[in-house]
């Protein structure tokens, strides 16, 4: 197959056009450089300039305050999991996690490892539909931090606004939401995101570290585990994901080309209102997420019977609507549309969606 289908992967997810075009031309050798990126030294001055460059694309499109530090690792948020309470977790403390869907869940089980975990609020008893209220909170004034999962990308639950935690740090795995939408970075101490939903291709974690938790590491870290170490040596400490780092400064280049994270922002959200608005349209189709905490980037729905979706999915991907499966752990329709997602591919769901309806209600 030769023609592009319509990719409605959760991740690793669609990338831009122009950003893979780019690539493309530029895969057997960078413009005077005479070697692809996969192959030149992660210590070249041309890799130090790529790398300076996804990072003041990231900069300038998030509006990330310069006291605050911009690692790329390897491991995905998983290994996030591990090495934010092996890093913030003190022996004799507690953190707060608030669980609103399945990563959050992972990101718990991983800190348990470490020490005390405090479950300021669950959404598991509703089905993971919602984020939760203020009042929902049961929030530690010591905790070494508050942990969130911005967008569960599984159950398709989104926070609109980031929960009061008052002076403790606020920690976020941003991973499926993040470029897609306008964030207060400065009320977040850490934010990490594995970079295969709205960033570039899988391998490459981003995190962004406020300098003043630095002093809060304990020693004696394993050296790959500890922040510190990536901190001072620019993510260079061992060999990075070049490519991985390569598509994330093509991937700047092409959101500022479309006008920044704002004008992303209203693409965004008028394509997922096309796409709920046609789920709600009918009893024919039940969205999951309650209406106030629906994701922008993964719609999750359901249909009458297992028997039903499966058909439907299967029809989809005969058609070139790709990757509608939802999850294996909760089963369902998810159709995730990131960035690069076009809008006519949002439109040629729903035109599928009345079609198939009409075929079997």
């Amino acid at each position: 197959m030769t023609e592009r289908i319509f990719n409605f992967s959760a991740g690793p997810a669609v990338l831009p056009v122009p950003v893979l075009e780019e690539a493309q031309r530029n895969m057997l050798s960078l413009p005077g450089v005479g070697m692809s990126v996969m192959e030149i030294s992660h210590r070249s001055k041309t890799f130090d300039d790529i790398i300076h460059s996804a990072e003041s694309g990231l900069r300038e499109l998030l509006g990330i305050p310069d006291n605050y530090r911009i690692l790329f690792l390897q491991g995905g948020a998983s290994l996030q999991f591990s090495m934010v309470p092996m890093n913030f977790l003190p022996a004799d403390g507690s953190a707060d996690y608030i669980l609103t869907g399945s990563w959050g869940k992972k990101a718990i089980k991983e800190a348990k490892r470490v020490g005390a975990v405090n479950i300021a609020a669950t959404m598991a008893d509703g089905g993971f539909t919602r984020v939760p209220t203020k009042e929902e909170l049961n929030l530690n004034s010591g905790a070494a931090y508050v942990h969130i999962t911005t967008n569960e990308t599984i159950e398709g639950v989104e926070w609109k606004q980031e929960p009061e935690v008052g002076n403790v740090p606020l920690f976020a795995d941003a991973s499926s939401d993040i470029l897609s939408h306008r964030i207060p970075v400065e009320k977040y101490a850490l934010i990490y995101a594995g970079a295969q939903k709205n960033m570039g291709p899988s391998g490459v974690t981003l995190v962004i570290l406020r300098d003043d938790l630095l002093k809060n590491i304990p020693e004696n870290l394993h050296t790959m585990l500890d922040y510190r170490t990536h901190v001072e040596n620019n993510s260079l400490y061992n060999t990075p994901n070049t490519w991985g780092i390569y598509i994330i400064d093509l991937v700047c280049k092409w959101l500022k080309e479309k006008g920044g994270i704002a004008a992303m922002e209203r693409e965004n959200e008028q394509k997922a209102q096309l796409l709920y608005a046609a789920i709600d349209a009918t009893d024919f189709y039940r969205g999951h997420a309650d209406v106030d905490s629906r994701s922008i980037m993964n719609v999750t729905f359901r249909l009458p019977s297992e028997e039903l979706e499966k058909k439907f999915t299967s029809e989809a991907t005969a058609k070139g609507l790709d990757g509608l499966k939802g999850h294996r752990s909760v089963g369902g329709v998810r159709a995730s549309i990131y960035n690069a997602f076009p809008r006519d591919g949002v439109e040629a769901l729903v035109s599928f969606m009345k079609d198939f309806e009409k075929r079997n209600s």
